[in-house]
């Protein structure tokens, strides 16, 4: 039998209170509905590209869109996964991770948002840690970047929490103004001495491997 096309199918993350899957179709209806029962203010905008901003007839099929293009886009040399996050079987947002060039970089990014109703819980906190624990522990990563758009005190608060540093500065238009997105850093060693007490629980690792770009010892001579 040929082996599963897409084997990120069975890719599954559990920590002490969530589940994270790769996004599938069924999945992304609920974080559609997610979406538009709030994420934050329309006063703000945490997100260093407007997307919340797009009106409402649109709104739904941009968030499909954008997970199905990531989806069609992967290949090993370059992906990203958007993990939708579950909170007891319900979806309450996603966690991305994404890598250029994993073999030879050894670094990956992260960018995440859940849904308005379930900030302030410590969630976020637990499905960065997830991931990195996942590009850490069984990627091969080094290194993980993030950024956090001023006015984003609670995206700042979880990367400091779990160990990242200053990496810079970068100013962009937002809404028509300036504004500055502060650039993170975290190291493998350095999160270490961050990481909470508890492991991520990883499923369906070893078929994804390849289809990442991960080196195995078999790829080695």
């Amino acid at each position: 039998m040929s082996p599963d096309p897409w084997p990120l199918r069975d890719l599954v993350l559990r920590t002490p209170r969530l589940e994270l899957r790769p996004d599938d179709d069924a999945g992304l209806l609920e974080l559609v509905a997610e979406a538009e029962a709030g994420i934050h203010p329309p006063s703000e905008m945490p997100f260093r590209e407007a997307w919340t901003d797009i009106p409402t007839d649109r709104f739904g099929r941009s968030i499909l869109q954008f997970h199905w293009s990531q989806r069609a886009a992967l290949r090993p040399e370059q992906w990203r996964l958007n993990f939708l996050v579950r909170r007891e079987g319900r979806v309450i947002g996603t966690q991305g991770l994404a890598a250029d060039d994993l073999a030879v970089l050894h670094t990956v990014a992260t960018g995440s948002w859940l849904g308005a109703r379930s900030q302030g819980q410590g969630y976020g906190t637990e499905m960065r840690a997830a991931v990195l624990m996942f590009a850490f522990d069984h990627l091969g990563a080094r290194r993980a970047r993030s950024a956090v758009v001023d006015g984003n005190p609670r995206s700042l608060a979880v990367s400091r929490r779990l160990g990242y540093l200053p990496d810079g500065t970068e100013e962009f238009v937002l809404r028509g103004d300036r504004s500055t997105e502060q650039r993170l850093l975290l190291t493998a060693e350095r999160f270490q001495v961050s990481r909470p007490g508890w492991t991520t629980e990883v499923e369906g690792f070893a078929g994804c491997a390849a289809v990442l770009g991960v080196r195995t010892r078999r790829d080695h001579p």
